[in-house]
């Protein structure tokens, strides 16, 4: 039995729809958010996978776990949102036995740079490593898929961010991600406990990518460099706690700073997706 977390989200709805040939089972809030051919094959549990109970339910008998914990934007701290909020979790791991964890985590482990949400991560990682369980902790870059919260502004002409315009850094696509992780859930042969760093499809720079959406989309366009203090304080304006805006710009400093971009790239470490068949995919020419 396999045990999926977040199985509405970028990541989660892109590894259900993956072919499976074992019993599968999904922790969700809202069943209705699953496409009706899911909700068809796998067993759900409904309710959060930070309620012990409903973990209880969940991995009863579970042979592996996929655990992804999105961040609450308002907790206290990354530390809460990532750690506090995966106990449960890894509790529930050590009381059914769980043999295989499958976490979804940051490339920069070991840097020794603090990083907000990504230094979270890693500790998060450490929770689940304690648990004594197999685990592969699936060391990722920036999403492409971020790229699509600013699909109105492009459409506009601009691709904002505050990191420097030439400033290159590995980027991946979130389908690349979950072919990864069930790679990994669906193999019941692999022990220890290991990071498994992707560098996902190619390292681009800011500009790269609006060279490239500009070609795609048939016009142009550029990027505008943003300040952090005033995206900080607009994430607080959306609802964000202050440390939790403090963190997403301290992990925007980490990138900059290189947390991303020490693992030297290999053909065993790259995946499929480029930016341009991403983009291909998911902007329409105007």
């Amino acid at each position: 039995m396999i045990v999926i977390t977040a199985p509405t989200g970028q990541i989660g709805r892109k590894l259900v729809a993956t072919p499976q040939d074992e019993p599968v089972r999904l922790i969700v809030r809202d069943p209705g958010r699953l496409p009706a051919e899911v909700r068809a094959r796998a067993e759900v549990v409904v309710g959060s996978h930070r309620d012990p109970d409903v973990l209880d339910r969940a991995l009863d008998g579970a042979d592996s776990l996929f655990w992804l914990m999105p961040a609450d934007p308002t907790a206290s701290s990354p530390y809460e949102a990532y750690v506090t909020a995966s106990v449960p979790g890894a509790d529930a791991v050590v009381r059914h036995q769980v043999p295989r964890v499958v976490i979804v985590s940051a490339l920069g482990r070991g840097s020794r740079i603090y990083a907000g949400h990504v230094s979270a991560s890693h500790a998060m990682e450490d929770l689940f490593r304690s648990t004594g369980a197999h685990v592969r902790a699936l060391a990722l870059p920036t999403f492409m898929d971020n790229i699509l919260r600013q699909a109105a502004t492009i459409e506009d002409g601009v691709l904002s961010g505050t990191l420097p315009a030439d400033f290159r850094m590995p980027w991946i696509a979130t389908k690349d991600i979950a072919a990864l992780a069930a790679t990994h859930l669906f193999d019941h042969t692999w022990t220890g406990q290991e990071t498994v760093e992707s560098l996902g499809g190619e390292d681009l720079s800011y500009q790269d990518i609006a060279e490239i959406l500009t070609d795609v989309l048939g016009s142009p366009v550029r990027y505008r460099l943003d300040d952090r203090t005033a995206l900080r304080r607009f994430l607080v304006g959306r609802g964000f706690s202050e440390a939790m805006a403090r963190s997403m710009m301290d992990m925007d400093l980490a990138g900059e700073r290189g947390i991303t971009n020490a693992v030297p790239r290999t053909a065993e470490n790259t995946t499929p997706t480029t930016f341009r068949a991403f983009a291909e995919e998911n902007f329409k020419p105007a």
